[in-house]
């Protein structure tokens, strides 16, 4: 029934002057989004409005699916487009539009029109209460409730008219790339794809880094990061994953360093890498999946010791979550299950029995002075040999 389908945003209409540039952004995340959909599209925009038409045959059910995955769009309404040939014209599309679309009359409605084109001869007002006695007498079985309609007519008088009666919600937020790019410090587990899909609904466009520890952590354990990257694409476009072997820096901080603060070393040198690779791809700053007292890195002590290394911000957009929320969003984004996969990564191999919680910063600047003879050597090594993987 559909051909055309009606894009609403929502912040991006308070943009001003600025707006064209949000909607231009949008417009090319919809079109990534429909590329591996079967069909070809004309996508246009008027007036507030982005419309979507299928120039040909098309998968509806896959359309809906992959425009729920763009961020920026709200709502996403199946509409019918007709010429503006008056009234008894219109009274005509949209008694034959309920017809078809709601085979089960005993339902009730409400109709909402709203009159853009503002030379229409009739106020909405008054097309209002004429739709609703044509289709009153068009379909006795129909009622009217205007407070709680079954149905809510939507009619937009513009240029040419709108009819439609669903809205199917988008998932908000702001095209990705209008607010800058971040590096993602991705990890196999539930948290890292989370933040990287929330900071990502802001506008951020996200890359990302993952530190693999062969043979420690298998090459399973590496390819399950990637399809979690390829599942955090499909809202957030491509991504170039950084693939760092960590390895060498892990085991020599084992040697070297008290056992209950190897947490926090890794994590200081897993920031500085990042750091350098957001640097050199100008990334605006650094991503994590930390969440205050989730574990022992994450006090607000440790995260004070980690954030100390760096010279750009680190935005932790699950910071006041709890775990049972972050499962909740990791579920609804598809994350979930290749999540909980059993492959390690090299934070959870080389976890100490007795982590510190409570980490004192001069300590642990006096623990990594035992690593100064060789450690400068090996983060050059592991930057040099950093494998990139481009993930859509």
């Amino acid at each position: 029934m559909f051909k055309a389908f009606l894009i609403k945003y929502g912040e991006i209409g308070i943009k001003g002057k600025n707006r064209h540039l949000f909607e231009d952004a949008l417009i090319h995340q919809i079109k990534y989004a429909l590329k591996p959909v079967e069909g070809e599209f004309l996508i246009s925009k008027e007036q507030g409005r982005i419309y979507i038409e299928a120039q040909t045959e098309y998968d509806y059910e896959e359309t809906v699916e992959s425009l729920k995955r763009v961020f920026g769009i709200v709502g996403i309404c199946p509409v019918v487009l007709v010429p503006d040939q008056g009234f008894e014209q219109l009274a005509s599309d949209v008694i034959a539009y309920l017809d078809k679309r709601y085979p089960d009359k005993n339902k009730t409605f409400k109709v909402n029109a709203r009159r853009a084109k503002k030379s229409y001869p009739m106020s909405s007002m008054e097309v209002n209460a004429a739709l609703g006695e044509r289709i009153l007498d068009a379909f006795p079985e129909f009622k009217v409730d205007v407070h709680h309609p079954d149905i809510m007519v939507n009619v937009e008088l513009r240029g040419q008219i709108n009819i439609y009666s669903e809205v199917i919600p988008g998932p908000g937020g702001m095209p990705v790339g209008t607010n800058g790019k971040g590096m993602l410090l991705l990890s196999g587990g539930i948290d890292s794809p989370v933040a990287g899909y929330m900071i990502a609904k802001r506008g951020v466009k996200i890359d990302a880094v993952y530190f693999h520890a062969p043979p420690y952590t298998s090459e399973r354990a590496k390819q399950k990061v990637v399809d979690l990257a390829r599942l955090v694409a499909r809202y957030t476009g491509p991504i170039y994953l950084k693939v760092v072997n960590f390895t060498d820096i892990q085991m020599y901080i084992y040697e070297e360093c008290p056992h209950e603060e190897l947490t926090i070393i890794m994590r200081r040198y897993m920031m500085r890498i990042a750091e350098h690779f957001a640097q050199e791809t100008g990334s605006l700053g650094l991503i994590t999946g930390e969440s205050i007292g989730q574990v022992a890195s994450q006090t607000m002590q440790s995260l004070a010791a980690t954030n100390e290394v760096c010279t750009m911000p680190v935005y932790r957009p699950l910071i006041g979550f709890d775990k049972q929320e972050i499962i909740e969003l990791s579920e609804k984004i598809g994350t979930y299950e290749t999540s909980i996969l059993p492959y390690e990564d090299c934070c959870t191999i080389f976890v100490a029995k007795h982590p510190v919680t409570k980490p004192n910063l001069k300590i642990i600047r006096r623990s990594e002075t035992h690593l100064e003879e060789k450690i400068d050597e090996m983060v050059k090594k592991a930057i040099d040999t950093t494998e990139t993987i481009r993930v859509e």
